[in-house]
């Protein structure tokens, strides 16, 4: 079981958002995609399992746990870096799974309505992040512009997978850009995430991300990971708890 990937446009209504007047407080609207958002829920008591590296004919295999804590280590991998990209790739996705209410993370924010386009309805953010700005359709972020440590990072999603307690991003693309000047900051890279239930129940956790980055040294001017995570099973739990 792995869910359906469902891309954007398919459920689109283009009418859906064209009474929506610039800058009127969309407040609510925000509010019910980010909660649409699959996330753990509380209790979450971690896992392990195998994790394999792929790139070109390179292909490196070790262990990986994930705890309660959300703090991931990998063994088994001599390289470090590998080792370092597989445990970075575990954290990302742990870090978006915590859930934090609307209020916690955007109550210091106000939410506008900018334009309408193909990617969804434009939310204008003032306030704490003023500056930020996001689009929303179906309840979904289709897309995401924020400014991060000193980068403006810009998301764009493609398709999501639907838990039935939320959805996750399928296929999905990111550029880092100057925050002053706009010019981008390396190259584009593009996501593919596959997610299963845990013990075919739940938490839903990664079981393979497929990063394809452009790169003009590399061989068709981008260069391919593939990190699969296997043999998932949850963390055996301790007495008392």
């Amino acid at each position: 079981m792995t869910g359906t990937a469902t891309p954007i446009s398919a459920s689109v209504n283009p009418a859906a958002n064209a009474s929506i007047a610039p800058g009127s407080d969309i407040r609510e609207l925000f509010r019910a995609a980010y909660e649409n958002r699959y996330t753990w829920e509380p209790g979450f008591g971690g896992y392990q399992g195998r994790c394999v590296w792929e790139q070109g004919d390179q292909r490196v295999e070790g262990q990986f746990r994930v705890g309660a804590d959300l703090k991931a280590s990998v063994e088994g991998i001599e390289d470090e870096e590998i080792t370092k990209a597989i445990g970075s790739q575990l954290w990302e996705v742990c870090i978006h799974r915590v859930r934090r209410s609307f209020e916690q993370t955007h109550g210091a924010n106000t939410f506008s309505a900018g334009d309408t386009d193909a990617v969804g309805l434009e939310v204008i953010v003032g306030g704490k992040n003023a500056g930020d700005r996001y689009r929303i359709k179906d309840s979904v972020v289709t897309m995401v512009h924020r400014q991060i440590h000193g980068t403006v990072v810009t998301i764009f999603t493609g398709s999501t997978t639907d838990t039935g307690a939320g959805y996750l991003s399928h296929t999905y693309s990111s550029q880092y850009s100057d925050p002053a000047t706009g010019e981008a900051r390396g190259g584009k890279s593009s996501f593919t995430d596959t997610f299963v239930p845990l013990a075919g129940e739940g938490p839903w956790v990664l079981s393979e991300r497929v990063i394809s980055s452009e790169d003009p040294e590399a061989p068709g001017g981008s260069s391919v990971q593939t990190f699969r995570f296997e043999a998932l099973k949850p963390l055996p739990q301790t007495s008392g708890d």
